[in-house]
């Protein structure tokens, strides 16, 4: 019999891997057996209970309005002993290497760390409290946004991950137009003399070359013939009048030099004012830019003075259409170059998740992913900048990461604060 792994099946394997949080209560010089339990017992303002024998001490993270604290609370007999009666000192190891000390001082009856604990809190807890001459330790560990996968199962989920490093960020602003003749390439072709056509030796569409006969006109007043020369190169796009027609000073034709065109755009007050002419840009046609292909490269030549009656200013761009691909009439997309400038570091912005409402990023400890919370700036759509949150270097998911996310979300609400 064969079997096949689908990626929903994968996707279970997944879940079912999810790291519970698990708190480890060691005795200290008192010889307590270390104890193990899914969850640590609470306390009475919430926080995690940790004891032993007639001592207990609970602790607390503190952030409604304020920058995160760990508040400990100290307990003999289950009543609350006031602040001047203990020590305590923290100790938090953090995924990646990372070990943070915190120090205390009395506010009201509790202890207060002097250290902002930053996100996520997710770490190995050890602790020294000194209570009337006596000494005691716990350890335990506190972890959220955490989970652990084998290598299968990530190859089987497809989680790819790259490295929080410098970029350039590339701003860019969408507009759109239309494609128009330059308009000093356009040429009104009239008979030197008035006359009738005897002859018309072009047609619509078709090339001509600066000097190329387009019309023979018998002179009304001479009536000799005299020919009528194309003043450029270019294609006819418009004929005026007809074999047989009297010229009466009016065009015969109209010609047109295509080999360069105009993109008119058009750009609304908000994104005007990030323009300025020699700008870089990019031009696509509608379907090159459904279909994600490159444009054609070329700057910002002229921005309107004036706002059209619909409160929109026109831009222009000059491309080189020798090969005919740009039509005038023909709707396109333009993606302008508004900034560019490099930053420390950044991340792709496919990687980025919310959890309890914060940006995060999964970074990678071997086979142990966790959330990192970002201060984020700059974003060009492709990456964003990162000002804070994550340490340069490191790895981190770019790709599926809402599989991690769906399953760190199983324990999210048992996060202590």
């Amino acid at each position: 019999m064969t079997f096949t792994f689908s990626r929903a099946a994968a996707l279970l394997m997944l879940a079912a891997t999810a790291v519970m949080p698990m708190a480890t209560l060691a005795g200290g010089n008192h010889g307590h057996d270390d104890q193990h339990a899914e969850e640590a017992a609470k306390g009475p303002n919430g926080g995690t209970l940790l004891e032993q024998g007639d001592i207990a001490l609970e602790i607390t993270i503190v952030e409604q309005g304020i920058p995160p604290e760990m508040r400990v609370y100290a307990y003999r007999d289950g009543q609350r002993l006031s602040a001047d009666q203990w020590q305590v000192a923290v100790e938090l190891a953090r995924l990646g290497g990372q070990t943070e000390r915190l120090s205390f001082v009395a506010e009201g009856d509790y202890l207060v760390s002097q250290q902002v604990v930053s996100e996520p809190h997710s770490f190995d807890v050890a602790i020294e409290a000194e209570v009337a001459g006596e000494r005691y330790h716990w350890d335990y560990e506190s972890h959220e946004g955490r989970t652990t996968i084998s290598e299968r199962l990530l190859a089987l989920s497809g989680v790819e991950t790259a490295v929080v490093a410098p970029r350039q960020l590339r701003f860019t602003e969408t507009l759109f137009g239309v494609v128009q003749p330059v308009q000093d390439r356009v040429y009104s072709v009239s008979a030197p003399y008035d006359g009738i056509i005897e002859a018309l030796h072009v047609s619509i569409g078709q090339q001509v070359k600066k000097g190329d006969t387009v019309a023979t006109v018998r002179s009304s007043d001479t009536l000799q013939q005299y020919p009528v020369r194309a003043p450029a190169d270019g294609e006819i796009t418009a004929l005026k009048l007809n074999q047989g027609d009297h010229t009466r000073g009016g065009a015969l034709l109209e010609l047109a030099d295509l080999s360069q065109v105009w993109v008119d755009l058009s750009a609304f007050p908000n994104v005007l004012e990030k323009l300025r002419v020699g700008m870089p840009l990019s031009v696509l046609t509608m379907h090159d830019a459904e279909a994600g292909h490159d444009g054609v490269q070329t700057t910002l030549s002229y921005i309107a003075p004036t706002m059209t009656g619909g409160h929109i200013a026109r831009a222009r761009a000059v491309i080189d259409n020798a090969d005919g691909q740009w039509r005038p009439g023909m709707h396109v997309q333009a993606e302008v170059l508004t900034e560019q400038r490099q930053v420390p570091m950044a991340v792709s912005v496919e990687a980025l998740q919310r959890f309890r409402d914060m940006d995060v990023v999964f970074g990678r400890f071997g086979n142990t992913f966790e959330v990192r919370m970002l201060e984020l700036g700059g974003n060009d759509g492709r990456y964003v900048e990162v000002l804070g949150g994550i340490r340069p270097g490191t790895e981190y998911v770019t790709r599926n990461s809402y599989l991690l996310l769906a399953d760190v979300m199983k324990d999210a609400a048992s996060h202590n604060h």
